[in-house]
């Protein structure tokens, strides 16, 4: 064989092993956010209007039983504080309102946005007893359809909805699990949002009938995103909730958001003082939906 003809050779077999090369790192790229998600379950973040929130802070944590993590600055006057949100590995964050979202009155069939935040209990008695203990109405509960389960809806010192589901099941059982509710405006775009971008565990559609209407749910680990729809023209409340994953690749969220055209509400970048990489995204409605990925060392213009 001539040496020119080997030569050839040679570069022809290298082309094909590097396209055979980048169509196996194509393969093997996750198709969703799904398979770099670090936590199991997403916590749900909530920006508040009171300046003195321990009246909020106090309806979370003494009445509803959820757990006072931390308080920390993220930068300015800007405070979260975080709760453990019952026994299971999901928070709930709450800070300040921001003047560069949209916000509306309480509600879940007047917005779209996150409308609802729903936890589980089995002991009604005591659950009650801490509204009473605080000077708070006792919720009121109605049968879920046919189960064995109970729902009430109460209204935070903020006049934000929550409801109370009493599961009917041992001690201990759900109460690691929560739901978010969103009301969007288009059932199918957001369903293919959390679905295929996203990557959550899509559950079969149930009727609602404290709502009236047809949920559709979304899983990962311990917190479950249902969807509602209420009508095709409703005002959006883009600022009021806003969900958080934590990923173990925040570069791939990155990717696959330009890819997919998802609008980037904050770009990648680090978190001045901490550890942190993050990237804001938003979904078909403008509710945030914030990727993070934690122990990042900074980079040294960061420090």
């Amino acid at each position: 064989m001539k040496l020119r003809d080997f030569g050839i050779r040679v570069l022809a077999i290298g082309l094909t092993l590097g396209t055979l090369s980048l169509d196996a790192a194509a393969q093997a790229r996750p198709e969703s956010v799904g398979p770099v998600m670090s936590m199991p379950g997403m916590n749900v973040f909530r920006r508040f209007a009171a300046e003195d929130p321990q009246a909020l802070f106090t309806f979370y944590t003494e009445v509803l039983g959820h757990t006072a993590l931390q308080r920390f600055a993220v930068g300015g006057a800007t405070g979260v504080s975080t709760f453990q949100a019952g026994a299971g590995p999901s928070q709930l964050k709450f800070t300040g309102r921001t003047a560069d979202r949209q916000y509306q009155p309480a509600g879940i069939d007047n917005a779209t946005g996150i409308r609802l935040w729903t936890f589980f209990y089995s002991d009604r008695e005591a659950l009650t007893a801490r509204f009473a203990e605080h000077g708070l109405a006792a919720p009121e509960f109605v049968p879920i359809g046919d189960s064995r389960q109970q729902s009430a809806i109460v209204t935070d010192p903020e006049g934000q909805l929550v409801q109370l589901i009493i599961t009917g099941d041992p001690v201990g059982t759900t109460y690691s699990e929560i739901e978010v509710g969103l009301t969007v405006s288009d059932l199918e775009r957001s369903r293919a949002f959390y679905r295929e971008f996203v990557g959550l565990e899509e559950l079969e559609p149930v009727y609602d009938p404290i709502f009236k209407t047809t949920k559709y749910p979304y899983r990962h680990g311990s917190t479950t995103i249902a969807l509602r729809h209420f009508g095709d023209d409703l005002p959006a409340d883009t600022g009021t909730g806003g969900i958080q994953y934590v990923v173990s690749d925040v570069e791939l969220v990155d990717r696959l958001a330009k890819e997919r055209n998802i609008v980037i509400d904050q770009p990648l970048g680090e978190l001045q003082g901490f550890a942190l990489r993050t990237i804001w995204l938003d979904d078909p409605d403008g509710i945030t939906n914030y990727f993070a990925q934690t122990g990042v060392r900074p980079s040294v213009s960061s420090r």
